[in-house]
């Protein structure tokens, strides 16, 4: 049995799991997301950060917020992308940035260890 408690969801990652529902269609355009304070109590977050996470959903145009109402999966103007589209979209960026995140490290490591082979070269501080 787990005797440590889970890990509540920042924000990142409460948007990035509705940007994967909209994804699947899971919310269309138009759907009304779950109320910021019922949401927030079931995850067991502050209030805070349900907010921010709709906010960052808003600023990638996944979103609108109507005052005293709830925010919303944006639908789209005709000819632009939809919301499920673009969150696919994003959820395969964010997967490519990773993968390149990872690969530069790996090189960075790889330049590291030549450097220690070859010693500093001519007009490197050291030389």
């Amino acid at each position: 049995m787990d005797s440590q408690p889970k890990r509540k969801p920042n924000a990142r990652e409460i948007a990035a799991r509705i940007r994967g529902e909209i994804a699947a269609g899971t919310f269309g355009p138009g759907d009304r997301l779950p109320g910021a304070r019922a949401y927030a109590k079931k995850l067991g977050v502050a209030l805070m950060t349900v907010q921010n996470a709709y906010a960052q959903l808003q600023e990638d145009g996944l979103a609108e917020g109507v005052a005293g109402s709830g925010t919303y999966v944006r639908d789209p103007a005709s000819g632009e992308q939809g919301p499920r589209e673009a969150a696919q979209r994003l959820t395969e960026l964010q997967a490519e940035v990773v993968r390149v995140s990872t690969e530069l490290a790996g090189l960075v490591e790889r330049v590291k260890q030549l450097e220690a082979v070859v010693g500093p070269t001519e007009g490197e501080p050291g030389a």
